[in-house]
């Protein structure tokens, strides 16, 4: 038995890891996430509105002169409202755009109109608005009387910026942020979502597309269905694993020798002080999360820790669910009949998402523990709080829990795929499967 297990799950990973898609996969995808992560910065960037002209008709007499020390890309031309008409302004094509500020902005800051000939641009409109509203609090300030009032706003304004420090059983002090700790478990969540999704249906779509060429009758003449379901199960399974091992080792050497390169100067110097607890929250050049952020990519030994959980539950949580689409292709001839019944296996991979992003708000209330430990929502609920530090034992307790449901969802996925393959030209039902899931 082991030696045919043994021989479908060479197949299995054969047949997948020497295509030029995984090698592509595995090396493009980190790549891919990198950039996805600093994209909102570069559409920022290369989304700035373009040099524009504004004329702008200020009736108040203050709104001008604050729009011109702010402006940025825009290059504003007072008109006199009693010399130029709107009419004039709209119809002169040197502006792009008119702006008309009435002489009662300062009781009704609403009356501001802004006239363009192309649609509008949410950057612009902002800017305006965060301009106007400051020219006409600093206005309305100026009644009170007060000497330099807006110097002494100025100096009473905070910016608070909290240092947690998370107190471990041994009584050491641990510098810990929400925000990165939130971001880690949303990045390690949505690469088990894919995994699950992509590997899973491809466990599904194998086996519908060996059962169309009558292979399966074959092989279980020499194979019993059991042993031909696992193999299939484990080989692709093992594939999956062998791209998180090969992703791992690249996040290690890019720790090593490329990080060191590309951090500012006395960073490195900052995270081992930070790494010490002897570091200066007010005297750092460097933004907290910045420094938090870098100390954990820098950290080896703490990226082979995270992959080596995201290995775990990657394994557990595909084994369960790649059960579940191994006997949906088993009952059905073709991939639109699976559609409908992989149903019952996406949805609760898509509500183990959607938990998993919200998990961040609270990771220790009771939902998250609990999410946690069933095992429909268990691989990505935890990973996702796994970055806050939990208790190492409700870590380990949700893998029992996940490990054990494999081996009975398997036992199910098993009575139905041995009946499925010999089904042809009917959709079955969902009184079918668990009719056929009953047989002994």
């Amino acid at each position: 038995m082991s030696s045919n297990l043994g021989i479908i799950i060479s197949r299995e990973v054969r047949e997948r890891v020497v295509k030029k898609s995984f090698i592509l996969t595995t090396l493009l995808t980190p790549i891919f996430m990198v950039l996805l992560s600093i994209a909102p910065v570069l559409i920022m960037e290369f989304s700035s509105p373009s040099d524009k002209t504004m004329a702008v008709i200020d009736e108040s007499g203050f709104i001008f002169p604050e729009l011109v020390k702010n402006s940025k890309d825009i290059d504003y031309i007072t008109l006199v409202p009693t010399e130029v008409p709107l009419d004039s302004a709209l119809s002169d094509e040197r502006y792009d755009a008119v702006l008309l500020v009435n002489s009662d902005v300062e009781e009704n800051p609403q009356n501001v109109m802004l006239y363009t000939h192309e649609s509008g641009s949410m950057q612009v409109e902002g800017m305006l608005n965060s301009t106007i509203s400051k020219a006409v609090e600093d206005k309305r300030l100026q009644k009170y009387n007060i000497e330099n009032i807006s110097e002494i706003l100025d100096e009473i304004s905070v910016d608070s910026n909290i240092r947690t420090l998370r107190i471990t059983d041994d009584g050491t002090e641990k510098d810990t942020s929400s925000m990165t700790s939130f971001m880690l478990g949303l990045a390690m969540t949505f690469i088990l979502y894919m995994f699950l999704l992509i590997y899973g249906q491809m466990v599904m779509t194998s086996i519908i597309e060996e059962k169309n060429n009558r292979v399966l009758e074959l092989v279980v003449s020499s194979v019993k269905p059991l042993q031909l379901m696992l193999g299939k199960i484990i080989g692709v399974g093992l594939v999956a694993v062998i791209q998180i091992v090969l992703w791992c080792i690249l996040m290690c050497v890019v720790s090593i020798f490329v990080m060191p390169l590309i951090m500012p100067e006395g960073m490195t110097e900052e995270i081992a002080l930070m790494n010490s607890g002897n570091l200066d929250v007010a005297t750092s050049a460097f933004d907290p999360d910045m420094l938090r952020a870098a100390a954990m990519f820098t950290s080896v030994g703490y990226i082979i820790n995270l992959f080596m959980y995201l290995t775990l539950f990657l394994i557990g949580g595909f084994l369960f669910y790649a059960a579940i689409f191994a006997a949906i292709g088993s009952s059905v001839d073709n991939v639109q009949d699976a559609s409908q019944l992989q149903t019952f296996a996406v949805i609760p991979i898509l509500l183990a998402m959607v938990f998993g992003l919200s998990i961040g708000n609270d990771p220790n209330s009771p939902l998250a523990f609990w999410l946690s430990m069933i095992p429909f929502t268990s691989p990505m609920v935890m990973l996702s709080r796994i970055p806050f530090d939990i208790p190492s034992w409700q870590i380990w307790v949700s893998l029992l829990i996940l490990y054990t449901s494999f081996v009975g969802m398997t036992w199910i996925a098993a009575k139905i795929y041995r009946v499925g393959i010999f089904m042809y030209g009917k959709k079955p039902t969902i009184k079918d499967l668990i009719r056929w899931a009953r047989y002994k």
